[in-house]
């Protein structure tokens, strides 16, 4: 009887023990997932995208171009970059995309670069982050709304998130004056 008693004790020990195991091994997993979990933070005080991630550690950065006018984007074709929370509804292939920006040069082939991450922005379509065909732009208000990065930066963006994913855009000093006019 007693020996059986230390069996039943050995059994129910190694259970738990497996079990305690199973569960660490099972949140290990989860917290993986979970470090992949980020937002996107851009400044269009500092012309910068940032890629943070949830424990707040900025695993990249890259500069950017934004909207050619100062404000919060107000109407379709107001050449402003949106300011708020949104979220990344998708990421489209954008290699074959053509673009006319109206300058008299006709359509661009290459205007959004590789990639276009589309955002999902109440009451306007269209928006997103995408490359450029002129890296000179970067760093200035040169959009028609979106956000340009360097091709480069962009795929290397795309590689790092997945849709839905939180996208906030901070104002910069000019844009809270034209914000409040």
């Amino acid at each position: 009887m007693r020996r059986s008693y230390i069996l039943i004790l050995l059994l129910v020990a190694v259970l738990v023990v497996g079990g305690v195991f199973y569960l660490e091994y099972h949140h290990r997993q989860e917290l993986s997932k979970i470090q992949n979990a980020c937002i996107i933070l851009i400044s269009k005080q500092e012309m910068k995208l940032r890629l943070i991630d949830y424990k707040g550690q900025e695993i990249f950065c890259a500069p950017v171009a934004t909207g050619k006018n100062v404000g919060d984007k107000r109407k379709q074709g107001d050449m402003r970059t949106p300011e708020g929370v949104f979220q990344v509804s998708d990421i489209q292939r954008a290699t074959d995309w053509k673009h006319d920006f109206g300058d008299g040069k006709g359509e661009i082939d290459g205007a959004y670069g590789d990639f276009f991450i589309r955002l999902l922005v109440p009451g306007h379509k269209g928006i997103g982050i995408h490359g450029t065909h002129l890296p000179e732009s970067i760093g200035t208000r040169a959009s028609e709304g979106c956000i340009r990065m360097y091709n480069e930066d962009l795929k290397k963006l795309v590689s790092l998130i997945y849709p839905p994913l939180t996208v906030v855009v901070t104002p910069g000093i000019e844009d809270e004056v034209a914000n409040h006019l």
